[in-house]
């Protein structure tokens, strides 16, 4: 991405999570689906929360690593646009490195970041929960008794 040039993602109508790769990954992750499910959850607190503190000191470095780190770890769950948000905001970061600039530009993405975080979360917590009752969408009526 060019200096200067904006990316946008847009969540309206979109779905927060890929159930395909998430239930991919939690077959390949098998019995530490859930452990591995909490690291993200525990790494991904501290991830924003590193996010948020280097925006506010305008550190463009301090992006990088925080940033980069949250968006492998939500595409391994199907999270594609926390893991969107994230690299974009890595993109700016290592651009202004690069320029020797500060992450303004950064600050909108920045600013959705936690929110987008905690809905993503829930859902795959949600998901993951082994008490969840799962119950297969009716579509349509029943049929008829002759």
């Amino acid at each position: 991405m060019a200096k200067g040039e904006e990316t946008t993602v847009s969540f309206e109508g979109s779905t927060l999570v890929d159930w395909t790769a998430f239930s991919r990954s939690r077959s390949e992750l098998g019995a530490g689906f859930v452990r591995i499910l909490g690291y993200f959850r525990e790494d991904g607190v501290k991830s924003v929360a590193a996010i948020e503190a280097a925006m506010r000191a305008q550190n463009a470095a301090a992006l990088i690593i925080p940033s980069h780190t949250l968006k492998g770890e939500a595409r391994q769950f199907g999270a594609e646009p926390l893991g969107e948000l994230a690299e974009q905001i890595e993109t700016i970061a290592r651009d202004c490195v690069e320029s020797h600039d500060t992450p303004e530009q950064a600050l909108q993405h920045v600013v959705k970041l936690r929110s987008l975080f905690e809905d993503t979360l829930t859902l795959l917590e949600r998901e993951a929960n082994p008490l969840v009752e799962r119950r297969p969408a009716a579509f349509g009526r029943r049929p008829l008794a002759d």
